[in-house]
């Protein structure tokens, strides 16, 4: 444990960008196919947070905190071409801390054609026993895993549509549903359980028909080759569509005059009539795409309405998220079905087997936890790879952080069709382009309270330098491809923020700001208290809400307020002068004030935001008066780091330090009526779909959740609907925002919403 100051333990991360943390690495899988190899392995890393104490002897320090170094564990999959297995298997080999030796005995996991094929290899090159798993099995165990713990992981794929890309939210509800798995052939299995599946159907035409008739038609050299020729093709020129027929739509059975009446059938009529053709290798190439798409995305919708399944999973090597291919898949099956089957498609498909295979040896250990993407080190939905082994053999990659009990869907959400974010950045251009901007424009601040968190630390400047460097340059990704890493949104920018803050070694740039703060504002709350305590009923509820709106002013992550932060004094007073005159934006405070003239609530959730003024002087009165009420409260707070959020280790100090000034908050904490709980976020917003399973247990009871600050209540959970009594609580620190919801800087959000 290295105190703040100039921690030891801060390393410069790793050059090498594919096969992380090797060095590390507990245990082996792969899933080796005709064209692409999949290798995972399981990895130990030690990473640096920042804690606090109640320990009397380091709260009595002028320094409040250390820096705690914990174990925490990553999966890696690195997907690359087959023909390159040697050279992996040697880096690998040559990167391991043990020997051959040591390696002797142990067990790799395998799957796929080339298991049975490459075994001696891998034997020969690691040391590893081989252990063979079945390939369907693998398959299934993957999409589950995937389907349950990755957000934005399944979408819908609309071609020019706005957004093309429609993501999905994690569901802990995924059974029953098919995967049509399309490699060489193609499988069709019907999912029920993690352990009932059967393969109900299939068809030999698949990639490899494809590929192979695509070898014959043209001269493209490879399967990427043709699927790039077919994107550029023009199938008009060889098939025979309804409209050559008919002279346009067949009316009467309903046939668009563009529907395909006979692939590839102009060059049947011209080889009859004699006529001389004009067409080029793409248009046969697009032709011959369509044909396979097309009878596979009707024999999927056929298999999925006679087994009563709406929901079918696409992956294999054919599709590899190639446009065209979803496109013709999703047409096909929602044309057949007419409309009752939803094709979806996974944005790690081509991990499937190793990850199946994976999880089938971790079981051995009784392992169980829940994942969460390494936005640092996953090369997300790119055309082609970003990274390369020795200059010489390109790979993409996926890297997922062990978090840790299994998440939970928030029981207080009205309905199934939750979704978090307000604003989707892939469909609206305008708010894309704003906070793209808005985001590369306030990196710096980022970087300054990095240095600044660990001044002593000669190699800070430099890993805050990379920093920069990384997410810039993700940002430019973004612009390109707002869809490479599922919903681009606020939440999915500052999230990505956080991870890399992490993966360079800043735990908690804001620690010493927020512990200074949490100091001079629990100074000022034994008068606060009182003068709350000296108005009249009505009088005191307004004046809890105002200063509730007030606290949340001081927030580290917007750029106007920390510009008036820098530059004057700032306190409780000068922010409630902020505060605008009513009418807010929305204005749901009288409403509020009624509501309390009536029963109280037995127990409310507060999911709270920033440390210092917020919560000591905003959310505490106020939580303060609803235990006086006779009311239960909540205060939930993340996990981990975010900005100068609180965290739920830091609330449980400041509720402890509270109790010492105030006697109501004492009593409430020794009886249990006042608890802190932790969220599972790690960010400066609020996914209700993804909590901590203990928090989800809890708020069964719960008949008030209270959301503060913008980012929980207005980037996300502005439009969410719940089945208790619902209060949504910020301070628009943004003009563009503030704009767009009809308000001018500092505009409030007071929203207070009965039962769904």
């Amino acid at each position: 444990m290295d105190k703040k100051g100039a921690p030891k333990s801060i390393k410069l991360p790793e050059a090498i960008k594919v096969f992380r943390n090797l060095t590390n690495a507990k245990r082996f899988a792969i899933d080796i196919g005709g064209s692409l190899t999949k290798i995972a392995y399981y990895s130990t890393l030690s990473y640096r947070r920042a804690n606090y104490y109640l320990d009397k002897e380091v709260s009595s320090s002028s320094d409040d905190h250390v820096y705690e170094v914990s174990e925490t564990a990553r999966l890696h999959f690195v997907k690359f071409e087959t023909k390159y297995i040697e050279q992996c298997l040697d880096f690998i080999k040559s990167n391991l801390v043990g020997s051959r030796e040591s390696m002797a005995g142990k067990i790799i996991k395998a799957t796929g054609g080339g298991a049975f094929k490459h075994a001696n290899l891998i034997q020969e090159k690691l040391g590893l026993k081989v252990e063979k798993e079945d390939e369907m099995s693998c398959l299934i165990k993957g999409c589950n895993f995937l389907l349950k713990n990755i957000s934005d992981e399944a979408f819908t794929y609309h071609r020019h549509a706005n957004p093309e890309y429609e993501f999905q939210l994690a569901d802990p509800n995924i059974f029953p549903y098919m995967l049509v798995n399309i490699g060489s052939g193609v499988s069709i299995l019907k999912v029920e359980s993690e352990d009932k599946y059967e393969r109900i159907g299939g068809t030999a035409t698949g990639g490899g028909t494809f590929w192979g008739l695509g070898s014959l038609l043209t001269n493209a050299k490879g399967f990427d080759e043709l699927l790039d020729l077919a994107e550029v093709g023009d199938h008009r020129n060889t098939d025979l569509l309804v409209g050559d027929i008919y002279g346009g739509d067949y009316r009467s059975l309903g046939l668009d005059s563009d529907l395909i009446a006979s692939s590839f059938g102009k060059i049947c009529d011209a080889s009859r009539s004699g006529k001389k053709m004009s067409y080029k290798e793409a248009d046969l190439a697009r032709s011959l795409l369509f044909t396979i798409s097309n009878d596979i995305g009707q024999i999927a919708s056929l298999y999925a309405m006679s087994h009563n399944l709406n929901k079918v999973y696409f992956g294999g090597y054919f599709l590899r998220n190639h446009p065209l291919s979803m496109h013709t898949v999703s047409y096909s099956i929602n044309y057949w079905s007419k409309g009752t089957v939803q094709s979806l498609f996974l944005r790690h498909e081509g991990y499937l087997g190793a990850i199946g295979a994976f999880l089938k040896g971790a079981e051995m250990c009784g392992e169980n936890y829940s994942w969460q993407e390494n936005y640092a080190g996953s090369s997300g939905l790119e055309p082609v790879p970003s990274s390369w082994l020795n200059s010489t053999v390109p790979v993409a990659q996926l890297e997922l952080d062990r978090w840790g009990s299994p998440l939970a869907y928030c029981p207080l959400l009205a309905g199934t069709d939750y979704i978090p974010d307000t604003v989707d950045l892939n469909a609206d251009h305008q708010a894309r382009d704003y906070w793209l901007d808005c985001f590369e424009e306030s990196i710096d601040k980022f970087v300054c309270a990095a240095i600044a968190s660990q001044a002593d630390n000669e190699t800070a400047a430099e890993r805050a330098s990379q920093f920069k460097e990384k997410y810039i340059r993700r940002l430019h990704q973004f612009r390109k491809q707002p869809f490479s890493y599922g919903n681009l949104t606020v939440r999915s920018l500052l999230d990505t923020i956080q991870h890399y803050m992490r993966e360079f070694d800043f735990p908690d740039p804001y620690i010493s700001i927020k512990q200074s703060e949490n100091e001079a504002a629990l100074s000022q709350l034994a008068e606060r208290i009182s003068h709350i305590d000296s108005l009249s009923w009505e009088a005191k509820q307004t004046e809890l809400a105002i200063g509730m709106l007030a606290g949340n002013l001081f927030d580290w992550g917007a750029k106007a307020v920390v510009q008036i932060m820098e530059l004057e004094q700032f306190g409780l007073t000068e922010a409630r002068r902020r505060i605008p005159k009513r009418p807010w934006v929305e204005d749901g405070l009288d409403a509020w004030i009624e509501r309390l003239k009536g029963p109280p609530h037995k127990q409310a959730a507060i999911f709270v935001d920033n440390s210092g003024v917020d919560i000591i002087l905003g959310i505490l009165p106020f939580t303060r008066e609803l235990l006086s009420r006779g009311t239960k409260v909540m205060l939930c707070a993340n996990s981990a780091p975010a900005l100068n959020d609180v965290t739920h280790k830091e609330l449980e100090v400041i509720l402890h330090q509270a109790g010492m000034i105030c006697p109501k908050i004492k009593e409430a904490l020794e009886a249990g009526n006042l608890v802190a709980m932790e969220t599972a976020q790690a960010g400066p917003c609020l996914d209700l779909s993804r909590l901590d399973s203990g928090l989800a247990k809890a708020l069964q009871n719960v008949d008030l959740i209270v959301i503060e600050g913008m980012g929980r209540t207005v980037h996300t959970n502005y439009n969410a609907k719940f089945k208790c009594e619902s209060l949504k609580a910020a301070v628009i620190k943004n003009q563009w925002l503030a704009k767009r919801l009809g308000g001018d800087m500092f505009a409030v959000v007071w929203k207070y919403e009965n039962p769904s």
